[in-house]
């Protein structure tokens, strides 16, 4: 059998066609990603305060464990966001966020007394490579609570990171993050 795609009008077998059912993750080399992860069919699992409460909680103690820096995050009850800096081994990414996943989903399961449910779909991540692009994206996370019409300003929504980086951050780094545009940035965000 040939390697080379099918003459016009003839048809592959369906076990032959390949077909991406997830991204691809490249965790090779360590460094700054953005990371994104939505609900399965976006569902808001996470509405009730408690249990977006558990899964802000969740987010930061887990990065920990696995000794991810993070430098901003967006909790929402079908989505989050965050900013990090890998350790070395940036292919902890994966068991970190199946742990995060997993605990979530049996606590939320266990509280809506619907134990086999499916809870989380997938995530996305990328490597940031550029200064501004980084720059960009903290200003984009930290805003999130605005763009999703949440709060008018991001500090007041508890479960992101802005009012922590506007404590403990100089006025002229705030200043700095704050004045990247993000209109224009290409990040699933359609929650």
């Amino acid at each position: 059998m040939s390697d080379l795609p099918p003459q016009s009008g003839s048809k592959l077998p369906h076990s032959k066609v390949p077909w991406p059912h997830a991204p691809t993750h490249r965790l090779a080399t360590s460094g700054t990603f953005i990371v994104t992860s939505a609900t399965y069919e976006k569902k808001h699992y996470f509405l009730d305060g408690p249990l977006l409460r558990m899964l802000h909680l969740a987010l930061l103690t887990i990065t920990n464990e696995y000794q991810w820096q993070l430098e901003a995050w967006a909790v929402f009850p079908n989505h989050y966001h965050f900013i990090a800096h890998s350790p070395p081994k940036a292919e902890t990414l994966t068991p970190m966020l199946r742990e995060l996943h997993s605990r979530t989903a049996r606590a939320v399961n266990r509280h809506d007394s619907a134990p086999s449910r499916k809870v989380w779909h997938n995530y996305f991540e990328s490597r940031l490579n550029h200064e501004r692009s980084y720059l960009a994206r903290l200003n984009y996370v930290h805003q999130n609570p605005v763009r999703h019409g949440l709060t008018p300003v991001a500090n007041q929504y508890r479960y992101c990171s802005a009012a922590w980086f506007e404590r403990n951050a100089t006025p002229a780094q705030v200043k700095t993050v704050y004045s990247f545009k993000t209109n224009r940035l290409a990040i699933q965000d359609d929650f």
